[in-house]
């Protein structure tokens, strides 16, 4: 007889017991096992139960577009502790997610991980080791003499433990054991044996399902339709049935966050280049070119969300589409990444591997750069994108951010040089019309999620790319090494920066092509030019 059990909603969510630890496969609309969060609030609002969960998200569920994901059991009673690489965000003008308010009023004990890290601290456990040994996010608010991970004051200290072992120092993170997986798939066959292939991404369905099952505890799949035995081609089932013990079956799901269904998104298809819709002249495309500028023909790049993931536009409006490879934490290599809250799904990819083997990939070095974002800078390097206290509702955590920037040989971090500033490009020069309110290059950030010091030691190449200047992390410290044409470099850089910049002897002005909505003639270079 098969093992799988085909369930509705309600007797799914009966499954999870009291004080549980459940694993949850998303990320943000991606795979998200909407559904089942829902049913699970559900059951706790009419019947009390269950109650004094602990989580783990390795990246964000829910989206706050449609699919609430963790929303749905973020209540007090419900919800004891989470464990989550990235916690859902929006725009300000929206109202906070429910669980960021929970995390900020001390409702609930919440752990801040790199995704990467969770996501082997599952596999850690699937296999019976006891966890991982790492020097990802030494000196950062991961380190335990910073944070430790804490997100608030009621969670406790300990999760991460600094240790000796073959005499060097590391970080050790326990196994994580799950009593429940939640996870989503396309379809289930009588077997219980599930596929995905109308969705964007595998994430860590397996890796998740595995733990969950060699834990001695339950995993539950999400999917859109039911089919007979055996009529799953092999090679297309990537969690098999022998860990599945209940299958919920809901046609309607989104397939990602604002999309019900794209086949270009899950690879049916693929779409014609001059079908993407280009980036919109301003500010942020002129960062995202001079960004550009530091690629090379040939490489594999990684790439993050905000204004970094404008880089791919600007290289298909040079004629340069497929000139680099992308390679995206969700697990899509080439293509071109989608963008907004679309993030982490991608079209026309070469292939689309899971996460975890993905974050192997990305902690080993093994790619050639990196584009990211940044929300503060201060003078020893440190770098902020994982928590500002006064928007923690537009804040989704570190996501992969440690685990891609640990061992990176080129950082290209991208933004604006202040928040608020009114702006403008006009004759190919920066109009700066008013400035910032709040300044974004500070004597010592927020919250350290990448460790300057330790990038100077090794001597990683970290430059920012902002709207009025170039900088470089040295090893002493920050330089500017270009200065938009427009900018002042005394009142417009210097003034606004809360500590000394260095000044490059050879300061010279940004090309003056990135300050001009006509194509700019791009060519990358090769590593041999």
């Amino acid at each position: 007889m098969p093992r799988t059990r085909f369930l509705n909603l309600a007797d799914a969510a009966e499954l999870i017991p009291d004080r549980a630890t459940v694993a949850v496969n998303a990320s943000s609309g991606l795979l998200c096992p909407d559904a089942l969060l829902r049913a699970i609030g559900e059951r706790f609002a009419q019947h009390g139960h269950p109650q004094n969960l602990t989580t783990i998200h390795p990246i964000a569920a829910g989206d706050m577009y449609g699919i609430d994901g963790i929303d749905h059991i973020a209540r007090p009673g419900l919800l004891a502790r989470i464990i989550a690489g990235s916690l859902p965000s929006g725009p300000s003008s929206m109202e906070s997610p429910a669980i960021w308010r929970m995390v900020y009023e001390n409702e609930v004990e919440a752990y801040n991980i790199p995704s990467g890290l969770i996501f082997h601290q599952l596999r850690e456990a699937a296999a019976k080791r006891p966890g991982v040994l790492t020097q990802l996010g030494m000196d950062t608010f991961l380190d335990p003499r910073r944070q430790g991970g804490r997100m608030n004051e009621r969670t406790p200290a300990g999760f991460v433990q600094r240790v000796d072992f073959d005499g060097q120092e590391w970080l050790y993170l326990r196994a994580l054991h799950p009593d429940v997986a939640l996870i989503r798939a396309t379809t289930a066959d009588e077997l219980g044996n599930l596929s995905f292939e109308r969705e964007g991404a595998f994430l860590g369905a397996y890796d998740v399902a595995l733990a969950a099952h060699n834990s001695g505890g339950v995993v539950i799949a999400q999917v859109e339709r039911r089919v007979a035995a055996n009529t799953l081609p092999p090679q297309n089932v990537r969690v098999p049935g022998v860990l599945v013990d209940a299958v919920v079956v809901v046609p309607e799901s989104m397939q990602t966050t604002q999309t019900d269904y794209d086949p270009a998104i899950s690879g049916e298809v693929r779409v014609p280049s001059e079908t993407f819709e280009l980036a919109e002249w301003g500010l942020q495309k002129v960062i995202a070119r001079r960004a550009a500028l530091e690629l090379r023909d040939g490489e594999a790049v990684n790439l993050g969300f905000g204004i970094s993931s404008l880089v791919p536009l600007v290289l298909l409006e040079e004629g340069l589409d497929g000139a680099v490879t992308w390679v995206i934490e969700q697990g899509a290599v080439g293509g071109m990444p989608l963008q907004c809250f679309q993030f982490g799904c991608a079209a026309n990819t070469q292939a689309i591997i899971p996460s975890p083997d993905q974050f192997s990939y990305f902690q080993g070095g093994g790619f050639d750069r990196c584009f990211l974002s940044f929300m503060q800078i201060d003078h020893e390097g440190n770098i902020n994108v994982s928590r500002l206290a006064a928007r923690p509702h537009v804040t989704a955590g570190v996501g992969g951010f440690v685990d891609i920037t640990a061992n990176a040989r080129n950082l290209v971090i991208s933004g604006t040089y202040t928040a608020g500033a009114r702006l403008d490009v006009a004759a190919g020069r920066l109009c700066i019309e008013r400035e910032g309110r709040v300044r974004k290059f500070v004597d010592e950030v927020e919250h350290v999620t990448f460790s300057g010091r330790r990038a100077r030691q090794t001597g990683q190449n970290v430059i920012a790319v902002t709207e009025r200047c170039v900088l470089r992390l040295d090893p002493d410290g920050w330089t500017v090494t270009e200065i938009a044409p427009g900018a002042n470099l005394e009142e417009d850089v210097l003034a606004q920066c809360e500590f000394p910049l260095d000044v490059s002897p050879d300061l010279r002005e940004m090309d003056p092509r990135l300050f001009r909505p006509e194509h700019m003639g791009l060519q990358l270079p090769t590593d041999d030019a």
